[in-house]
């Protein structure tokens, strides 16, 4: 069996990086990448680790301490402990300290892509500037580092029109309501108007599920129809009580922004909303949702343009990325 071996901080792991491990992945058996991990790094080498496994699960993923000197020699002699002694066949990297590391190792080195003519970038250059070059991300990074804003509110307040016209103008993936294609694939079923605990954590696991495969295709923001602790007070609404799964579910889930749609206009019946009566107190249960929640958030009333160009100045700091250490 032959054995490759590469190394890199994969901060953050780039397009870049998925070629390198691509190319060596087609010459070798058995892939083992090591990612260095330093005290201080954000995100930490297990989160880095864990894009890597998550693009690639055929290889190997081993978080190394950087604790040696920054030598050829010293990284040889960690990669052979973590190799447990076997020495590999072949070193991948497009750095120029890859051919005396692979020398130290006993290994051929294989020089990938070392003029960045593939993929011209570099993950200090990314670093200095990720929203300039966002689309060098590979896909779990861009997950990991898109804003997140969610639009919530009571039904017929312009919710999901507000959401929709906001990534249109984003040009950005938004992430539509669940609980509407939940309740849509019930509603001639026996006992479709009775909602219990279960319903309502099954549509909030469903949002979020969602909402983490689509934060892939994101542009820097993903904006949210919804999300679970939206999902909180139509328990309250529907069930009663506190869900306390429910509750660790919404309060775990990471929000940058919070849009409110203030009930200001009449009521509009879609053939499905039945909550008209309770417009206004239910509105005030999400205010108290979000002061508990503890994250910013703004109240968006008026005309819809009025609204989409509020939502669209709050977000503006968001879509800005200071460089990353």
């Amino acid at each position: 069996m032959t054995l490759g071996i590469t190394v890199g901080k994969f901060h953050p792991f780039h397009l870049g990086h998925d070629h390198l491990l691509r190319t060596a992945k087609a010459l070798v058996d058995h892939l083992v990448v090591l990612v260095g991990d330093a005290p201080g790094q954000t995100p930490p080498a297990s989160v880095r680790a864990g894009w890597i496994r998550s693009v690639h699960p055929d290889v190997e993923v081993r978080v190394v301490a950087e604790d040696i000197p920054e030598t050829p020699a010293a990284w040889g002699a960690r990669a052979l402990e973590v190799l447990g002694g076997r020495r590999p066949d072949l070193a991948f990297t497009s750095e120029a300290y890859g051919e005396p590391w692979a020398a130290a190792m006993g290994a051929r080195h294989v020089a990938v892509d070392p003029d960045r003519a593939a993929v011209a970038i570099s993950g200090a250059a990314l670093r200095a500037d990720l929203g300039a070059r966002w689309r060098l991300l590979t896909a779990p990074a861009r997950a990991h580092f898109a804003r997140r804003v969610v639009v919530l509110g009571v039904e017929s307040s312009g919710t999901t029109t507000l959401a929709r016209d906001l990534a249109e103008r984003l040009g950005t993936a938004w992430v539509p309501e669940v609980g509407r294609a939940y309740w849509e694939g019930r509603r001639w079923a026996p006992d479709a108007e009775r909602w219990t605990s279960d319903d309502l954590l099954a549509i909030a696991r469903g949002q979020a599920a969602l909402e983490d495969a689509l934060a892939a295709r994101a542009d820097r923001v993903l904006v949210c129809d919804t999300d679970p602790l939206a999902t909180t007070v139509w328990h309250r609404r529907y069930v009663g009580g506190v869900c306390e799964a429910l509750e660790r579910l919404a309060a775990g889930r990471r929000c940058d922004l919070y849009l409110l749609t203030v009930p200001d206009f009449p009521f509009v019946q879609d053939g499905t909303r039945e909550s008209e009566d309770l417009r206004e107190a239910m509105h005030g249960w999400f205010e108290e949702a979000l002061a508990r929640k503890g994250v910013p958030w703004i109240a968006l009333g008026g005309p819809h343009e009025v609204r989409l160009a509020r939502a669209l100045e709050a977000i503006a700091p968001l879509r800005r990325f200071a460089p990353i250490p």
